[in-house]
């Protein structure tokens, strides 16, 4: 028999799901750095690199600017925000309610970071953070051959 519904409801598992291999799946697909992203309290981030800097792009939708914390130290980035919906309004009758607390967190080794020039900015749910690579800086690489 064909399942109607493409999705879960709810989060429950549907009809001949395997929990513990969706569970294994989710947690070996994300980065061992956020050990709560694969229960969905994380956000996405992009990283690349340049020949001069590396940029590290988060989607914080919906986040205020004051509720977000970026710290580098010990060559981790941490970038930490707080969510707090603490508006009461007892007048309405809400019939579902799925805004409230949350905190999220993300730690990401970076290194060959000239922490003294690091700039960050926050527009349209998108925060920016440019890391500046020391100057002179290379990477030292070699090829290793299989035997």
């Amino acid at each position: 028999m064909f399942d109607l519904v493409p999705f879960r409801r709810n989060g429950l598992i549907k009809k001949g799901d395997d929990f513990f291999n969706n569970f294994l799946s989710n947690l070996f697909d994300e980065d061992f750095e956020s050990p709560t992203s694969f229960m969905g309290n994380s956000f996405k981030v992009d990283m690349r690199e340049d020949e001069n800097k590396y940029v590290v792009e988060a989607d914080l939708p919906g986040m205020n600017k004051d509720a977000i914390n970026i710290e580098y130290a010990n060559n981790y980035l941490v970038i930490s925000a707080k969510r707090e919906d603490s508006v009461e309004d007892k007048k309405d009758n809400y019939i579902r309610k799925e805004r409230h607390y949350g905190e999220f967190k993300r730690a990401f080794y970076v290194d060959n970071i000239d922490e003294s020039k690091i700039e960050a900015s926050f527009k349209d749910g998108v925060l920016r953070v440019n890391l500046p690579k020391v100057e002179g800086y290379k990477k030292n690489t070699k090829r290793i051959d299989i035997q």
